[in-house]
């Protein structure tokens, strides 16, 4: 399904936005209601059913917190999610220096947090239990980790050089975090541990710091800007600047060396890029100009590029229980993507019988009335 992926003639999603859309994110309960951020602070929540029962539809906007919303962001919304549990809440970042926690049904903020920089990014884990900490990337090279329990910024993780553009908790540990920062560098984190990282990736695999002390622990020659776990956690996709693509194990830290060959990566903040969910083998869908390229995860060949918006696609979510993906784009738009429907195949056994005869054989008259049979 997901190599016959195409534009959907007959869903689109309303449109609101009056700007670029930065972010989407569809809540994992259901999978039925997704949210979009745009680039003017607005923030819009859809409903992906076909409630029309007709065939071509329109995705409807359930409500948005819109510009004239008291508690809209005043800058461009980077990054919103679901709260990983229930529809009842969800949460949005800003350029605009602040977190904010929603009630879903009132739609007025439950928590705010206030940061001294720029956010790029936040992440709440999808599998926590024993945690309900929200990492968040900003213009400091420190990491944040807000904690809803207690609405207060509990830690700090120190180690990058450069602003955060991305973070992402991995679906496999629940204290284990990913962060990708502008110094090129990429780090994991037991967030137990107060003495620093587990590990800083290195494209090298350690061959190069003998060398030169410079060079060693980068994953990227560049900003990194993109960062997205397999969905068992036993990899990390990275994307950088150096417009290169990376695939780690994530328990060895190791650079897999799967060739991507060269992915276009002109974004100067963070890019939302996902991988498949349920499919096999994974695959990865990554804004690339205004088209989505499709690579295969372990192999690195590109599969297809998708086209249909005008301007730079900023963000792209995966809808695993039916294999769609959704795209947001400067050009304002929200697009679908669905497998293109198969055209259905014969089945075989009605094949044999149908154009020679119409009549069940058991119910033919099978006796014969002629002379010399009898």
């Amino acid at each position: 399904r997901v190599l016959s992926l195409e534009l959907n003639k007959d869903r689109d999603v309303e449109r609101i936005h009056g700007s670029g859309i930065n972010t989407l994110d569809i809540e994992p309960v259901e999978g039925r209601y997704m949210l979009s951020g745009g680039s003017d602070g607005v923030i819009v929540l859809y409903d992906l059913e076909n409630l029309s029962r007709k065939p071509s539809y329109t995705c409807k906007a359930l409500f948005s917190v819109g510009r004239s919303h008291p508690d809209v962001h005043k800058f461009s919304v980077e990054t919103v999610q679901w709260y990983p549990h229930d529809t009842g809440m969800f949460t949005s970042s800003s350029f605009d220096k602040t977190l904010k926690i929603w009630d879903t049904n009132t739609l007025q903020p439950a928590d705010i947090f206030h940061f001294e920089g720029t956010v790029y990014s936040h992440h709440m884990s999808p599998i926590a239990t024993k945690h309900c900490l929200i990492a968040v990337g900003t213009k400091s090279p420190k990491v944040q980790l807000c904690d809803l329990k207690s609405g207060s910024s509990s830690h700090i993780l120190q180690g990058h050089r450069q602003e955060v553009l991305a973070v992402a908790w991995s679906p496999r540990h629940e204290y284990v975090l990913a962060t990708g920062s502008a110094d090129g560098r990429v780090k994991l984190w037991d967030v137990r541990r107060a003495s620093g990282c587990l590990s800083t990736l290195d494209q090298y695999n350690g061959e190069k710091s003998k060398a030169s002390s410079e060079a060693a622990n980068t994953a990227h020659n560049g900003r990194v800007n993109g960062l997205c776990y397999t969905n068992d956690g036993l990899h990390l996709l990275t994307v950088g600047t150096d417009d290169r693509m990376r695939l780690w194990n994530s328990s060895t830290g190791e650079n897999t060396l799967v060739n991507y060959g060269k992915v276009c990566n002109e974004s100067r903040k963070g890019l939302k890029f996902t991988i498949s969910c349920g499919c096999n083998p994974e695959f990865a869908f990554v804004p690339y100009g205004s088209t989505i390229a499709v690579y295969t995860v372990f192999t690195g060949e590109m599969i297809t590029m998708l086209r249909g918006h005008y301007s730079t696609v900023n963000c792209c979510v995966f809808q695993p229980h039916f294999q769609e993906l959704y795209s947001g784009s400067k050009d304002c738009n929200i697009l679908a993507w669905v497998p293109a429907p198969r055209e259905p195949v014969p089945d075989d056994t009605s094949e044999k019988f149908l154009p020679q005869q119409h009549v069940n054989p058991a119910y033919e008259d099978a006796w014969s009335s002629s002379d010399d049979e009898g």
